[in-house]
């Protein structure tokens, strides 16, 4: 299977960049909800550094998991279906050989 030769379409590149939105949003918002709750518990000062190691690990796991180049939004949109970021619903859009793809992926 050929995934890096995948012509897109305009109307797929957007809705690619959407559902890329759609899981960014969706993963912030349940990030931003952990902080608080990790902040809520700190006691002692090792809390603090743990909560900026563990912010600064899930920053870089956040800057590269949004790829939108051509190359690399199926396996952006494969990885964030798999974590459950997105769903069937967010990929409509998509020609059927993208979908299976995607699917192939997961």
């Amino acid at each position: 299977m050929q995934v890096d030769k995948t012509q897109w379409s305009i109307q797929e590149k957007e809705t690619a960049r959407a559902a890329l939105e759609v899981a960014h949003k969706r993963e912030t918002d349940s990030l931003v909800r952990l902080v608080r709750e990790k902040a809520s518990e700190i006691a002692h000062i090792d809390d603090i550094w743990r909560l900026n190691d563990f912010l600064s690990a899930r920053r870089f796991d956040l800057d590269g998991k949004y790829d939108d180049r051509e190359e690399e939004i199926l396996f952006a949109l494969a990885r964030l279906v798999k974590e459950g970021w997105l769903t069937a619903d967010d990929l409509t859009g998509f020609e059927p050989t993208k979908l299976s793809k995607i699917n192939a992926l997961t």
